[in-house]
């Protein structure tokens, strides 16, 4: 990935890095950061670095709730060769369990990077090189309890569109797979995923029988233990939108208005997961600046 963007806070001691495929090659090259969908933010507090005790929450032990992101590679033989001749871990390894076709990589904060291909995996057996630049931002994971109530928020308020769905009834869940534009359809030409090619998709996972729990089931990222954070939604007029939002009745986190910063706002998903939502620049740009 490239840095396509970095705020920094001394007063507040944090600083934001924004991370995106940016070659030649990659789906959004050259865009303004907010005019991206496959991007990825970290957020550095000040003297974290130093404190032995320090530990980021992954999202997979309890208490569950953010599960991955996902990057797309085109040979998936050689790019996870390539990561764990670097050093790095795994959760799962190509060759471990039944799922032949996808691996997770551990990141330095012990945060899974889900690893899928776009091509199909027997036809790369024996490929020895990748190339970076064709890589996706693929997706990001989140548990739901209900899997109705997620799917209507996140379409009817959030306009998403579902493009594909996941059954796995032997193993008890569902994934559903939503983003912007039209759905790819569930079949694919070259036999895999058919939004391998896709960037800044959710992904939404439900455990059969969440639905009939009690009281809130999954942990958001922002409350002790921390980890996760938010997605993040680009809008073409922020404060139409956030319009929008107040006249259907959304549960906020941060409106526009709240505090000093009045050009983000928080939106709060079925399960208390924070949305960000923020203005995209390329419908406010004057002419040339881009």
């Amino acid at each position: 990935m490239s840095l396509v963007n970095k705020f920094e806070f001394p007063d507040n001691k944090f600083d934001l890095y924004f991370l995106a495929y940016d070659s030649p090659k990659a789906a959004s090259h050259g865009k303004h950061w907010t005019d991206r969908e496959g991007i990825i933010e970290l957020t550095h507090n000040y003297g974290t670095e130093n404190d032995a005790k320090y530990k980021i929450h992954n999202g997979n032990k309890d208490p569950k709730g953010f599960g991955h992101v996902c990057v797309s590679v085109d040979n998936i033989q050689a790019a996870c060769k390539r990561l764990s001749d670097a050093g790095y871990k795994f959760q799962k390894r190509l060759e471990d369990g039944r799922m032949r076709h996808i691996a997770f990589a551990l990141d330095p904060d012990e945060y899974w990077v889900e690893i899928i291909a776009q091509n199909p995996v027997s036809e790369t057996e024996n490929v020895t090189t990748t190339d970076l630049e064709t890589y996706r931002m693929n997706h990001t994971m989140i548990r739901v309890k209900d899997k109705d109530i997620s799917l209507k928020f996140y379409q009817d308020v959030m306009g998403m569109t579902l493009q594909r769905t996941s059954e796995n009834k032997d193993a008890n869940f569902n994934l559903y797979f939503l983003g912007y534009g039209a759905p790819v359809g569930e079949k694919s030409a070259n036999g895999v995923n058919p939004s391998a090619n896709r960037e800044g998709l959710l992904e939404l996972t439900w455990n059969y029988g969440t639905e009939k729990e009690e009281g809130k089931v999954y942990h958001d990222g922002n409350a002790e233990p921390q980890g996760f954070g938010h997605i993040c939604v680009s809008v073409d007029d922020l404060d139409a939108a956030c319009k929008r939002f107040e006249d259907l009745n959304v549960n906020w986190k941060k409106r526009l208005t709240d505090g000093r910063m009045k050009n983000v706002a928080f939106v709060l998903d079925p399960d208390g997961y924070w949305i960000e939502v923020i203005q995209n620049e390329k419908y406010k740009a004057a002419p040339g600046k881009y």
